[in-house]
């Protein structure tokens, strides 16, 4: 499908997510992958910091606030909370966390897990979605997700390597 491949290799799209447990026959997948130059401990406070803004484009999905470019200091995110924010508001929900390495959510009918994996002072940072929107729907979600989710893992690379 268009769009359904950014900065990821064929062995990381062959890889379990957690997400592919939530979502059975999706009709949409989609994996997007940045390679960071720090350590999976660096990046993993970026992660776990969606819950307070989606870190994209902020004048499209943040209503023009800036997300945060320093760390909050927020406690280790769990299952249940809001998944991210938009102009303030909580939105989706974590379905599943392990700290450090993975943090799985839904919002509006997606499900999706970032994951990390480390290597030494370097870290993958991986995304998969798995959704099961309609037929002719799923190749528009895929490219403006690609976009979107693009912007958000290059924007926590610049941050995590930044505090490096």
């Amino acid at each position: 499908m268009i769009g359904d491949r950014w900065g990821v290799n064929d062995s990381e799209v062959r890889r379990h997510y957690p997400c592919d447990d939530l979502v059975t026959s999706p009709t949409l997948q989609a994996w997007r992958g940045v390679g960071v130059e720090a350590p999976a401990d660096a990046v993993w406070p970026w992660v776990a910091q969606v819950r307070l803004a989606p870190y994209s484009y902020d004048w499209i999905d943040n209503l023009g606030r800036r997300s945060p470019r320093s760390l909050a200091g927020l406690p280790e995110p769990r299952v249940g909370e809001p998944f991210t924010a938009s102009g303030g508001r909580p939105l989706g929900r974590i379905v599943s966390v392990e700290p450090g390495e993975h943090l799985t959510a839904t919002i509006m009918g997606a499900f999706m897990s970032y994951v990390l994996v480390p290597h030494g002072d370097t870290t993958r940072l991986l995304l998969k979605v798995v959704a099961r929107p309609g037929r002719w729907t799923a190749p528009a979600l895929s490219v403006g997700d690609l976009v979107m989710a693009r912007r958000q893992l290059l924007n926590w690379k610049r941050l995590a390597e930044r505090e490096r």
